[in-house]
């Protein structure tokens, strides 16, 4: 190998350590975010109604546009889009950084390093896909009920406006498209 390909290699081998981490707290997130959406469904079950954020969110913040509320949305299955979309490319490079040593193992004849390096690259891309799975699921499941809650909170809105005789605020761009 020349200089360029033995820095390149020591620089990938330097990430493995930091890859493994972070893989590491994204499976606890998302065990915990599953074990989070088992206890909604089962309040849901149970009371017919589960936590509600952005309930909690208009009230107290009453003069929330829908912007704000969509806003608000967002920031809340943020963290679950982007573990369930992270977690897989970070499996891959966990997979891929002990395959560099497993071929040099394989290339010496030494069957343990290579069976080493190898289990750390599949329990790596194994523990990224099921992160992925369970944060993708939830992100799903929370996604669809955010937006009935959010639309929930809207109709309430306009008819509580319809009934005090206030004109019903359309948002811009639909205004756009209503008007011509």
């Amino acid at each position: 190998m020349n200089a360029l390909e033995t820095l390149l290699y020591e620089v990938s081998k330097f990430f493995l350590a930091p890859v493994l981490v972070v893989l590491c707290l994204m499976f606890a997130y998302a065990l915990f975010i599953f074990g989070t959406l088992l206890f909604d469904i089962a309040l849901r079950t149970l009371r017919g109604r589960g936590r509600q954020p952005l309930h909690r969110f208009a009230a107290a913040r009453p003069g929330a546009s829908q912007e704000a509320l969509e806003l608000h949305l967002l920031k809340l299955i943020e963290p679950l889009r982007i573990t369930s979309r992270i977690a897989p490319l970070l499996g891959l490079v966990a997979t891929m950084i002990p395959m560099g040593p497993a071929l040099v193992a394989v290339s010496a004849g030494n069957a343990q390093g290579m069976a080493q390096n190898l289990v750390v690259a599949f329990s790596a891309v194994i523990v990224a896909l099921l992160a992925a799975a369970m944060t993708y699921l939830a992100l799903t499941v929370r996604r669809r009920w955010l937006l009935q809650e959010l639309d929930e909170l809207l109709t309430r809105r306009s008819a509580t406006a319809a009934v005090a005789g206030l004109p019903v605020a359309m948002p811009a761009h639909l205004a756009e498209v209503a008007h011509g």
